[in-house]
């Protein structure tokens, strides 16, 4: 069986003027996963990553630490759903009928468990097919991407060979609720739960692929306790 594991990129810079870089405790989760796989041995035959600064400085981190690192390839379609879009475009329409969301929205959502009710809101109007065309990235048009691009490396890397994808939450989740034959509806609870630099991996043949295992951040939760530092987080 061949597998693609999909690695969320390290925390990135909530809160800073720019949100696409990994913060200093981003970059040790990245450096530290590189060195937890190279000590169990897992070869990375391939690497794609999202076209992002911390989906890219993840997946050099974690390459580098195994050693004998394979080249990093890029792959837009591996991107995080733009948030910033939907929130923009959906969230107006939202608060106008719920008036719990319009008061979390008054608040300008700074603080991270604001953020996530916002995010969990547009992002259910996102993939509903009640969703208005209102000129942004359509949820089909995201889903078949990364579909695709799944579908890509499994045409073109070996069999029994090993994948490793840099990329954001609700990609991951996106790709898991595909596989799992999730109704639109059930695709956040994949997204909200993702920790950074955790993996989820899917092993896959000529005639199947299956989930083996969903944001696994025991590594870290390991490293953690042995190196004394809080090392999990999920933004």
């Amino acid at each position: 069986m061949a597998s693609i594991y999909l690695i969320r990129h390290g925390q990135a810079s909530f809160g800073a003027a720019n949100y696409d870089q990994l913060s200093t405790l981003g970059q040790r989760q990245a450096d530290v996963t590189g060195q937890f796989l190279s000590t169990i041995g897992l070869k990375i035959d391939a690497a794609v990553a999202g076209t992002l600064s911390r989906q890219q400085e993840t997946g050099a981190r974690i390459l580098a630490g195994l050693g004998d690192p394979c080249e990093l390839q890029t792959d837009r379609r591996f991107n995080e759903i733009n948030n910033e879009e939907q929130v923009s475009a959906l969230l107006p329409g939202l608060i106008e009928k719920d008036p719990v969301l319009a008061e979390i929205a008054a608040r300008d959502f700074g603080d991270s468990k604001d953020y996530q009710k916002i995010i969990d809101a547009v992002f259910n109007a996102w993939v509903s097919p009640d969703c208005p065309d209102c000129g942004i990235t359509p949820w089909p048009v995201f889903r078949d991407g990364v579909q695709n691009a799944l579908k890509d490396i499994m045409k073109s890397v070996g069999a029994g060979k090993n994948t490793a994808v840099f990329t954001s939450g609700g990609t991951i989740a996106t790709a898991v609720g595909l596989i799992v034959g999730a109704h639109h509806s059930g695709f956040y609870q994949f997204y909200e739960p993702v920790m950074n630099c955790s993996i989820t991996r899917l092993i896959y043949s000529s005639k199947r692929v299956s989930l083996s295992n969903f944001n696994d951040a025991a590594h870290l939760q390991l490293l953690s306790a042995q190196l004394q530092e809080s090392l999990v987080t999920y933004r």
